[in-house]
């Protein structure tokens, strides 16, 4: 534990200083005044992972990048003094102290939990395998033609190659999906405000949904799979962007950094790539008012956080986009054939819908549908129909508006404007509920896998009821309806965390071990077997298909390929 916090000390001054340098070029181009402390985190933690990306395709990221990133982060502490100690004295002065204890409170709570817990089973077979080639050699071509899965290419992988430390202990620890999850709980904090204000808001359901997500997931963030880095991010995103249509923030900057965001969240997981959608309210507002120079700096920046991620899949695997043989522009000796790339794909969705043959691929929705719900357990087995209902609601309000404001050319007027509930245009309030259904719908038809689908499934109806209950409130008349429909929303809401927490209580004291004070648990590791190519020596498994860490470099099968060169830094290429 020990350990754990050390490392997120390290991290927190190194990404908070990254983030508060990158926010202030852009707040000095684009003038806004960043309100949100967490913002420099997660703006520095996404700087943190394209520079990791971009070190890696010149070099191993170890203590040569641990180095330099400190020597930036110095200077923008040198040059950016005065301000930085102005704002450190504005988040002092602006937290209450109950709420600091609080944040004190999650923070050892969930070094605790990223201390031990369980191991991912993904991360046994190919997560800690990815990480260790960062840390020893960066980016090696063809690494994919060794173990298809190396090439999945999380950006994920990096930032927790670049956090690992294995060049001072020996020991690579995995603390950066625990980081993000606590930014998360300190941003699901915020949900205290309710007993402060006298209306609902939207955002308050999806905070209650990144509270269940975040217990859920307390004693599996230890392991580093690029599941929880995509959906503690997307979270952060939608709760983030509907403050700002709650708050009706009338600034394009945070509305277009939290889309740059979002391409940043793509480099972690393809799946969540259409969350960029989002970015049709920034642009909207750029064009309107005719901003060119903003636009560029904006499109720039997404470029910029792309471009590593989109190097590194040409790299390991000979594709722009592994597995997507859609595009294929590149003729590279170390590229990983189209047949297997293609079967990879196919296997990555049929193992989503719950299938293990790729001859399922072809089968209609609605034959695997039954048998993969049939699958779903706990709770899931409620948020899926809900989610599909709510997206059907979705269309239906989206209809409704569509017939009133266009075909009738009527203004949709709220029924207590003084009451300051969600006051935000309702096409923006759509344009999120839009993102999360069609993300919803996409995943349900694609791979439909649950982990990392969670994200649409829980939010999707959190934002559509919750704008649905909100605006209910609005029109109600009767001060005294309205404290009683909200104390049953507050009560509902307490008691299902309250609920969630005593059975996240339950779960620490059953599986308690008095262990882990000091280093973080280490990663699971497995007897194998070695052979030879070229005169470098690989391991595969004994039995199963994961290896671990220790032996390195190792697959789950004897892979069928030659050294590109004399050295393993040169890459490999597949052979029959």
């Amino acid at each position: 534990m020990i350990s754990v916090i050390v490392i997120w000390l390290y991290m927190i001054v190194t990404t908070f200083l990254l983030g508060y340098g990158i926010l202030t070029g852009v707040t000095y181009l684009c003038p806004y005044r960043i309100k949100k402390w967490s913002s420099y985190l997660i703006c520095g933690l996404a700087g943190a992972t394209v520079y990791a990306q971009f070190f890696s395709i010149f070099a191993p990221v170890g203590p040569s990048a641990n180095l330099l990133l400190s020597g930036m982060c110095l200077l923008i502490a040198y040059f950016c003094r005065k301000k930085l100690y102005e704002e450190f004295r504005e988040i002092i002065h602006g937290q209450i102290k109950g709420k600091v204890f609080l944040i004190l409170f999650l923070f050892l709570l969930y070094a605790y939990g990223t201390s031990r817990g369980i191991i991912h089973y993904d991360t046994g077979l190919y997560h800690a395998q990815s990480i260790r080639w960062i840390e020893e050699y960066g980016v090696v071509k063809g690494l994919g033609n060794l173990h298809c899965r190396l090439a999945y290419n999380s950006a994920s992988f990096a930032l927790s190659a670049l956090y690992s430390m294995a060049f001072v202990t020996g020991q690579s620890f995995h603390c950066a999906a625990g980081f993000f999850a606590l930014i998360l709980a300190s941003v699901c904090l915020e949900l205290i405000d309710i007993f402060k204000r006298k209306y609902l808001k939207p955002s308050d359901f999806a905070r209650v949904m990144g509270i269940y997500y975040l217990v859920n997931i307390f004693d599996e963030m230890i392991s580093p799979a690029s599941d929880y880095f995509m959906v503690l991010t997307a979270f952060y995103i939608i709760i983030r962007f509907m403050d700002l249509l709650e708050a009706e923030e009338a600034e394009v900057c945070p509305y277009a950094m939290l889309c740059v965001l979002s391409v940043f969240l793509m480099t972690l997981k393809l799946s969540a790539a259409l969350i960029i959608l989002l970015v049709i309210k920034p642009a909207v507002m750029l064009i309107k008012d005719k901003r060119w120079k903003e636009i560029a700096l904006y499109i720039s920046m997404g470029v910029l956080v792309a471009a590593p991620f989109l190097i590194r899949n040409v790299l390991l695997s000979g594709w722009l986009v592994y597995p997507f043989t859609s595009i294929d522009i590149f003729s590279l000796d170390w590229k990983i054939p189209k047949g297997i790339t293609a079967y990879d794909a196919k296997e990555i969705q049929v193992w989503g819908r719950g299938y293990s043959d790729v001859t399922a691929y072809d089968m209609p929705i609605w034959k695997w549908l039954p048998t993969w719900f049939a699958g779903i357990g706990g709770m899931d087995k409620l948020f899926i129909p809900a989610a599909f209902v709510s997206v059907i609601v979705f269309i239906i309000r989206i209809a409704g508006i569509f017939v009133t404001r266009v075909v009738r050319n009527t203004e949709h007027v709220c029924a207590k404007k003084e009451m300051k509930c969600c006051q935000s245009d309702v096409w923006d309030k759509l344009l999120v509920e839009g993102v999360l259904s069609f993300s919803f719908i996409f995943w349900i038809v694609t791979s439909p896998l649950i982990r990392y689908g969670c994200v649409y499934v829980y939010l999707t109806p959190a934002v559509v009821f919750g704008d649905v209950l909100a605006e209910v409130f609005d029109i109600v008349n009767g001060e005294n309806i309205r404290k009683y429909i909200r104390g049953v929303y507050i009560a509902v809401i307490g008691f299902f965390i309250l609920y969630k927490l005593a059975a996240l209580g339950k779960e620490l004291t059953v599986a308690y071990v008095n262990d882990y004070w000091i280093c973080q648990k280490d990663y699971d590791n497995y007897e194998t077997l070695s052979y030879e190519i070229d005169g470098v020596t690989f391991y595969y498994p004994i039995e199963g298909d994961r290896t671990g860490y220790e032996s390195f470099p190792s697959s789950p099968l004897k892979a069928q390929i030659r050294l590109r060169g004399d050295d393993i830094r040169d890459g490999f290429y597949y052979t029959d």
